[in-house]
């Protein structure tokens, strides 16, 4: 305990980081799963669009 201050929390603030790290982490993961499932919808949007333009077309067409 000599060597060792009574108010060494040295082993606390290195927790800390590591805790800080571990949710920058968490954060990153979850942007990046919200981004790519957002990428994913837009795509679908855009199909489900586009389909029903083509639809529309076949049915236009079909009349003349």
């Amino acid at each position: 305990m000599a060597d060792r201050g009574w108010y060494d929390d040295g082993e606390y603030h290195d927790a800390v980081q590591r805790a800080e790290r571990a949710t920058r982490f968490g954060w990153a993961t979850i942007a990046g799963t919200v981004g790519a499932l957002g990428c994913a919808l837009i795509v679908l949007v855009a199909l489900c669009v586009v389909a029903v333009v083509a639809c529309l077309y076949v049915v236009v067409a079909m009349d003349y």
